[in-house]
């Protein structure tokens, strides 16, 4: 059992597109100043780099939050006015795993891969599981997104966004924020005699 967290870069192919060098350039540069700094502060290792993503481990999923939001920030700071900026969607789950090696392969992994794709540009999406152990415990802010149909995981996955909390934020949305279901019941007219 393991905290995964599934980073990519936003909109990748087209930067390679239209600059490869520049494009690879930022990449490194990202990952040797703020990405692999960031995993490593937190007692992350990377376990696997896809192209333009990442695949890490963490022991703690207060770590691996911890670190999401502190490499979507410090890469936020860091693009100055770049025209094409690095941008990552990133995803955390906690689930079963299988190490082989210094490799890990499972469900999830899998469903981090698939939380990372419903991420918003620049920000960090985690499943249920993970919102149940870190609210509370942190400077975090949770939006529901809702249960989502992801490719190749039978069961829907409860997904929220989460952000480092302003002082109150967390306790304002609580109070603000509608419930769950609501029925909206609407006068019927009597077309019958």
């Amino acid at each position: 059992l393991t905290a995964i967290l599934s980073a990519d870069v936003v909109g990748y192919s087209g930067m390679m597109e239209a600059d490869e060098a520049g494009t690879l350039e930022r990449l490194k540069a990202n990952r040797a100043r703020i990405f692999d700094p960031h995993v490593n502060i937190q007692g992350g290792r990377v376990f696997k780099l896809i192209g333009d993503g990442a695949l890490a481990e963490f022991p703690s999923v207060i770590a691996a939050v911890t670190c999401a939001l502190a490499i979507q920030e410090a890469t936020e700071k860091a693009q100055g006015d770049e025209a094409k900026p690095i941008r990552y969607r990133i995803g955390i789950n906690l689930g079963e795993v299988i190490v082989q090696g210094d490799d890990i392969y499972g469900e999830g992994v899998n469903v981090a891969a698939r939380i990372q794709a419903l991420a918003p540009v620049g920000g960090v999406a985690i499943a249920r599981i993970v919102r149940d152990q870190v609210e509370g415990k942190g400077p975090f802010a949770f939006d529901d997104m809702g249960e989502h149909t992801v490719k190749n995981i039978e069961r829907p996955v409860h997904v929220f966004s989460v952000r480092t909390a302003a002082h109150g934020d967390t306790a304002e949305r609580k109070a603000d924020a509608p419930g769950k279901l609501s029925i909206c019941v609407l006068p019927f007219a009597n077309m019958s005699g």
